[in-house]
């Protein structure tokens, strides 16, 4: 890479710590909520909520269980006990050797409860007394109401998968007003290493108006809410790498207030996500009352089969712009390269090998015009003995020199900038991908989080109280480039930063950034500093230097002759500034005082 190629990673590297400091969720009480349409979507009742004695028929708990996960379900209130995943461990069981299940939902923090306003007043079914009878996979409840009126409930779970199916029948129930209140509440629990990371759970959603997908902030320190007034078709609560969502059957929910609350000072329920649903009690008594929970990894290859609009964007893969190289190129050759390869490291290798050699073209055509910058430089050199300290001059008939030459300044940088896409998609999409998790390599155990290599009695601020060993390979790997790429990059006059110090500034910078973050990415920069400075050195044995300042001297004669290759539109348009230049330098020179 040349200088501006340079620039281009220093731009990155703004944009980078831009976001750290104006975005990274800081400690402060509390944040204003997103403007809201309405001050409040659940309305205060004061109507008496109907109680039933749960105490006449004994408790049963029934068992659901497939490949993927286990569901126990309860009589009393005809209630979600627990959902445990069992292919999954949190971070602290895996550390330490153990193989118990990960849970994701635990009646004694969690809540899932429907509430019916009915004549006699709200009835809570949490609270009623059923009777359960089990089937296979399949639990079904009943529960008697006065007046002969019964509510019925179902829970069936496939064979494999993280789906489970819940259908509540209040048809027989006189049903008043025009809605029923559903209030869900988990309280997140740290499954990986990093709690931060695990206080950044949040709820997203998807609105039926143009299937418009939004979220609450990912905010570790503060408080987030948002009041929806209009239809929703489905809400998850979003954590690290695991998901729980709801999604109705044939209808969708009316409103919903959402409300995301850390918990700073518990190291057990570290934040509280709540969603209080309202929903068409019409849609139920007419039997819409199907719904879906899913319970499982927030994986995109799996989030993304199941029934529901938009449902894969639970996943964040990158930001819009980037999301078609994520998705198309980088998901499907991770899952390819997952089919060839047990060890994550391999696969990182495997996996930079094969973007680097698909970006070689670029990295070439960078190179050669990097090579015709370092030919050009005695002569702009020379410029600026000529000149001076006047850089706008030097600028100009350095441009000048560029055209009679036939040579884009630009053509080094937009090879550069094409790559761009790619450092930013690996950057967004390795700390949200699950398939880390969990993996071991080397001295790491879990790519998907940092590799504490050494563990600081104190915190050192913007870099934390750990230090991570990859990363300081990546800022070695990327000082040595910075140090290789100084040393074939000619000194251009007039440019106001030092770009060959930058080159050492940068990566100590991003070393602070980057401690945090998963040791996979870390090694995947790393292993791609080292295979460019390969394919540099193999570039500058096949790049003839000589040929290249023939062919320069060729084009200079040519074009002074009036013919040369075909003008550029970037070089017309050069020309044409050039001498616009001239021109306002000759009208100023005239008249001095004018500005």
């Amino acid at each position: 890479m040349d200088r501006n190629s340079i620039t281009g990673i220093v731009l990155i590297m703004g944009m980078l710590l831009g976001y750290q400091y104006f975005f990274a969720p800081k400690e402060v009480p509390a944040v204003k909520a997103k403007a809201v349409t309405q001050k409040a979507i659940i309305p205060k009742d004061t109507a008496k909520i109907v109680t039933i004695d749960s105490s006449i028929k004994q408790e049963q708990v029934f068992t659901l269980e497939n490949k993927d996960i286990i569901v126990k379900v309860s009589s009393k209130g005809a209630k979600l006990v627990s959902v445990q995943l069992k292919n999954y461990k949190s971070y602290a069981n895996f550390n330490v050797g153990k193989s118990d299940g990960l849970y994701l939902y635990n009646a004694a923090s969690d809540e899932f409860s429907v509430e019916l306003p009915t004549a006699a007043g709200k009835v809570k079914v949490s609270n009623l007394d059923f009777t359960g009878v089990q089937s296979g996979n399949k639990v079904s409840f009943t529960g008697a109401l006065a007046n002969g009126q019964a509510i019925s409930s179902s829970y069936v779970l496939p064979e494999s998968g993280f789906l489970l199916d819940y259908q509540l029948d209040a048809k027989s129930v006189a049903l008043t007003g025009g809605d029923y209140f559903i209030h869900w509440k988990e309280q997140v629990h740290q499954t990986e290493k990093d709690i931060t990371e695990e206080r950044k759970a949040t709820i997203n959603y998807l609105l039926t108006e143009d299937e418009e997908f939004d979220y609450l902030s990912e905010n570790p320190s503060s408080v987030t809410n948002e009041n929806l007034d209009q239809s929703t078709k489905w809400i998850s609560f979003k954590k690290k790498y695991f998901l729980t969502g709801l999604i109705p059957q044939g209808f969708t929910f009316k409103s919903a207030a959402l409300t995301a609350t850390p918990n700073l000072t518990d190291s057990v329920n570290i934040k509280t996500l709540d969603a209080q649903i309202i929903a068409s009690a019409q849609d139920l008594a007419a039997g819409k009352s199907n719904f879906t929970f899913y319970f499982g990894p927030n994986d995109y290859s799996i989030v993304n089969k199941v029934e529901a609009p938009n449902f894969g964007k639970n996943v964040k893969l990158s930001y819009d712009f980037l999301l078609p190289i994520t998705k198309y190129i980088f998901v499907p050759l991770f899952g390819f390269l997952e089919s060839l390869f047990s060890n994550y490291g391999l696969l990182i290798v495997v996996l930079v090998l094969i973007i680097k050699t698909a970006l070689l073209p670029l990295t070439y055509k960078s190179y050669v015009s990097m090579a015709k910058t370092r030919i050009l430089a005695p002569e702009i050199a020379a410029i600026k003995e000529k000149i001076g300290d006047d850089a706008a001059r030097v600028q100009q008939e350095t441009m000048k020199l560029y055209g009679e030459v036939g040579v884009n300044p630009l053509s080094g940088c937009i090879p550069v900038l094409a790559t761009m896409p790619v450092l930013m998609a690996v950057f967004m999409l390795f700390p949200n991908l699950i398939n880390l998790r969990q993996e071991s390599f080397l001295w790491a155990n879990d790519l998907s989080t940092y590799d504490s290599f050494l563990n600081l009695p104190f915190n050192i601020p913007f870099y934390g109280s750990h230090v991570s060993l990859f990363c300081l390979l990546m800022t070695v790997s990327q000082l040595a480039y910075g140090y290789y790429n100084n040393q074939i990059t000619p000194d251009q006059p007039g440019q106001p930063i030092n770009m060959k110090m930058m080159a050492y500034v940068t990566p100590v910078i991003f070393m602070f950034v980057m401690n945090s973050f998963p040791a996979g990415l870390s090694f995947y920069y790393f292993v791609s500093n080292l295979v460019t400075i390969g394919q540099q050195l193999a570039i500058r044995k096949f790049v003839n230097e000589d040929k290249i300042k023939a062919l320069l001297d060729e084009n200079r004669k040519k074009i002074a002759a009036g013919g040369g290759p075909k003008k550029s539109k970037f070089s017309q348009y050069l020309q044409t500034q050039l001498k616009t230049m001239e021109e306002q330098q000759k009208t100023t020179a005239k008249n001095p005082k004018k500005k």
